[in-house]
């Protein structure tokens, strides 16, 4: 008798697959804010860096704009003259979004972030202002309360990641909306101010317990016990590090930024779903698939969706002009 052929244990779900969802659904809410008369929307992106990570991203950034019915405006200049670009592109009148590839000073992250500062609210398509940063680590999910109808606008690459979660049906949806990962425990190796923090803090605001992993330590992010907080908390766990989270985690999401750096595998408890942000591959991929019941090797593409869905959410938010003529 021939015996039977043991199922694979671990699901790759590649970035592409749930991008084409998302940018369906892109593409549906566009035709819904916008007549069929109107003009394509316009990003405008600013690339003023010599990183080819980020001159590939433009690129695929550029293809999915224009096969989905939007028109994308790389603009190259001098990091000297980056600032007077993007005023004149905040008062463009033509441009409906902008989007800055940083580090533009790898050495310098304030003057990186003064540039993000720079970009007008209403065309901030990656979320980096003070107002909507404000809006993310407060869980506050509207401008304009208490009418709740213009949405804050969240970062790319960490929306990106929960939309990821979404669609592996780490959300649970029988639970209320903000609450859908209570009980969950979440690691995020990276605690950067552009990505890993607010990725950590979105994390916890839906409900997971997550733990926040640096060079620097842990630090556990969390609206306490039965998550009564409005919002997240951050404690520092002294002294503890990856030997300590990894076992405890339902999901592990790398985004260390060098080729160096692997989660250590044996760590990694049966059954987790492990994610990589990073442009390096922060597992061993061979090895995850022995360990991980999901592993998604890449998130890039869904980022990109996420960036076309955030300007949708810009264009949504400003005044109808039935509006201004009542």
């Amino acid at each position: 008798m021939a015996s039977q052929e043991v199922p694979k244990t671990c699901k790759v779900i590649l970035a592409d697959t749930i991008a084409k969802k998302l940018l369906a659904e892109v593409r549906d809410s566009l035709a819904q804010v916008q007549s069929s008369a109107a003009a394509r929307p316009t990003l405008a992106a600013f690339l003023a860096n010599d990183d080819p990570a980020a001159a590939q991203y433009a690129e695929w950034s550029k293809k999915t704009c224009e096969e989905n019915g939007f028109d994308f405006d790389l603009r190259k200049v001098n990091k000297e003259v980056l600032e007077e670009a993007i005023v004149a592109a905040n008062q463009d009148d033509a441009v409906d979004g902008i989007i800055v590839y940083y580090p533009i000073w790898p050495n310098n992250q304030q003057q990186d972030r003064y540039i993000q500062e720079t970009v007008a609210l209403t065309k901030d398509v990656e979320g980096l202002c003070h107002t909507h940063l404000f809006n993310m680590y407060h869980n506050v999910r509207f401008l304009d309360p208490p009418a709740n109808l213009k949405k804050s606008i969240l970062p790319c690459t960490p929306l990106a990641i929960v939309k990821a979660l979404e669609h592996l049906q780490i959300y649970n949806p029988i639970l209320a909306y903000g609450n859908r990962l209570f009980g969950k425990t979440i690691t995020v190796i990276n605690r950067s101010e552009v990505n890993g923090r607010p990725l950590a803090a979105l994390l916890a605001n839906d409900g997971a317990t997550v733990y926040s992993v640096d060079i620097t330590g842990v630090q556990v992010f969390t609206r306490g016990s039965g998550i009564r907080a409005p919002r997240h908390q951050v404690l520092d766990k002294e002294g503890w590090g990856l030997k300590d989270v990894l076992p405890l985690s339902d999901v592990v999401i790398g985004g260390v930024p060098t080729e160096n750096f692997k989660v250590p595998t044996d760590l990694i408890r049966d059954g987790a779903v492990c994610v990589n942000f990073s442009s390096y591959r922060n597992f061993d991929g061979p090895a995850v698939k022995e360990k991980a019941s999901i592993y998604v090797p890449s998130i890039g593409k869904v980022t990109i969706a996420v960036l076309l869905r955030n300007l949708v959410r810009l264009i949504a938010n400003r005044p109808r002009p039935e509006a201004a003529q009542q």
